[in-house]
């Protein structure tokens, strides 16, 4: 999918990796972009300061999702991509993440994405052209160990995005799902600057893989490579996978005892 002349839509825009699409996507020629979040005054804001267009929406709101698509279509034509990018870190394991954090992390990066898919696709489908572009995360495909409900609501979005591929492929329908490592954002600090990931990339850095990645129509978005050596290794020996998982949250929870006596 080329870019230039486009109508893009992207959830979660005002900062870190929406805001860095929202500019990526203007420079390669896109006709208009959209960009939504919580916060009215920030989406003013940032879509004044980077020349694009804002709406406020509450991506875990169906009917707010459904006027967010609407608004776009009646102010600037049929969306040619839908990036459902908004998400939020929550920490916790099994035993002390609350079911507030489960259903809160459910809402956020799954059903905004099936909502997204409710409301734009038939006007997609009856072109019988159009792209959706999901961000999931790195620890959907592998694990996030600090964070329970973030991994498995982010593999839940991977599986979603997978399915949309299935039934709409061949409708002309092109889905991407976006599954970065660490990027230096708002979430970086707390969640993901911890030393378990191959590198925290700058959000324009990963703006970047992402153009190319729908130039050529790749179904992952891989912006740090050794992810997908990762996956390979899980899927030739998952047991294998697993014990070294454990052996990383050994370690992790050494060091952070560690720090823990220091301080």
């Amino acid at each position: 999918m080329e870019l230039k002349d486009k109508v893009a839509v992207i959830t979660g825009g005002t900062g870190g990796i929406g805001q860095a699409m929202a500019r990526a996507f203007l420079t390669e020629g896109a006709r208009t972009v959209v960009i939504s979040d919580l916060n009215a005054d920030r989406v003013s804001e940032v879509a004044g300061e980077i020349g694009c267009h804002g709406i406020a929406c509450d991506v875990t709101n169906e009917a707010q999702v459904e006027a967010l698509v609407e608004a776009t279509l009646d102010a600037h034509g049929p969306v040619d991509l839908f990036c459902s990018n908004a998400g939020s870190v929550s920490r916790g394991v099994l035993t002390d993440a609350t079911n507030e954090q489960w259903q809160q992390q459910w809402e956020l990066h799954v059903m905004s994405h099936v909502y997204a898919a409710r409301a734009v696709l038939p006007s997609m489908i009856a072109r019988g052209e159009g792209y959706l572009l999901n961000t999931a995360s790195a620890a959907g495909l592998l694990a996030a160990i600090p964070s329970a409900p973030y991994s498995v609501s982010k593999a839940a979005a991977i599986k979603l995005a997978e399915m949309l591929s299935i039934t709409h492929g061949d409708e002309g329908i092109g889905v991407s799902v976006l599954c970065p490592q660490g990027v230096n954002t708002a979430m970086a600090p707390s969640g993901l600057a911890d030393g378990g990931t191959d590198g925290i990339m700058e959000a324009s850095e990963l703006a970047a893989v992402v153009v190319q990645a729908l130039r050529d129509e790749r179904f992952h978005v891989l912006p740090h490579p050794e992810v997908g050596d990762y996956i390979k290794r899980k899927a030739d020996d998952p047991d294998r996978w697993l014990k070294g998982m454990r052996r990383l949250k050994a370690r992790a929870e050494e060091a952070e005892g560690e720090l823990g006596s220091k301080q």
